[in-house]
């Protein structure tokens, strides 16, 4: 499964390689921005701009209303994780498979 994570673009670092400060959750890291930039937007149009970054690169823009719903359901995901839930779900998941894989039903 790949994920994505909603950071805001603070600062272009380098315009011709297409680098940006992006800010995800506190944390400031450099992206490629390559994939959301054009000769009508280009990367100095995108500061402020809420992007999708999955490893290392900007996959695309989303507004700063989704950005914050998926930020919210990723801390959940998160606080489900400590308290132990998400295993929960692991082992329910994995029951299913196994009954797919079989032909079963549970």
């Amino acid at each position: 499964m790949c994920l994505g994570i909603p950071g805001q673009i603070i600062a272009i670092h380098d315009a011709v390689n297409n680098l940006a400060l992006v800010e995800v959750s506190g944390v400031r890291r450099l992206i490629n921005i390559a994939f959301i930039v054009d000769e009508e937007l280009p990367p100095a149009a995108c500061v402020g701009d809420w992007v999708l970054v999955h490893v290392g690169f900007a996959m695309s823009r989303l507004d700063e209303a989704e950005a914050m719903h998926t930020l919210a359901l990723l801390r959940e995901l998160g606080e489900m994780d400590e308290a132990g839930e998400l295993d929960e779900l692991d082992d329910l998941r994995s029951a299913t498979d196994t009954f797919s894989a079989t032909g079963s039903t549970p």
